[in-house]
């Protein structure tokens, strides 16, 4: 198996606002979109983001070859809670997992 951040031309996590993180998987092909879709499963995203599964919206963008996940950030961006002003860190846990 693979990492995602090995099949994926790129994985990127970022703010969406001050309550809200976004993560944005572009997969280059359309096999491996097919692959990620398939090995990232709203379960598996949301055990390893911390979260729960009904707190994660997911958009697949077949035409784009995308798959992002959305959801609550663990800390209001700017609090003194918040270790990531920028949300841009939470992409490495994603990027780790195997596909």
């Amino acid at each position: 198996m693979s990492r995602l951040s090995d099949v994926a031309t790129k994985v990127r996590s970022k703010n969406a606002g001050p309550f809200w993180l976004t993560f944005d998987i572009f997969c280059g092909t359309s096999e491996a979109y097919d692959r990620v879709v398939a090995a990232l499963d709203t379960d598996r995203v949301a055990e390893a983001l911390k979260t729960d599964r009904s707190k994660l919206k997911r958009f697949e963008i077949p035409d784009l070859g995308v798959l992002k996940f959305s959801l609550p950030r663990p800390a209001v961006q700017g609090t003194r809670e918040d270790r990531d002003m920028h949300g841009a860190s939470f992409a490495n846990v994603l990027a780790e997992l195997e596909v």
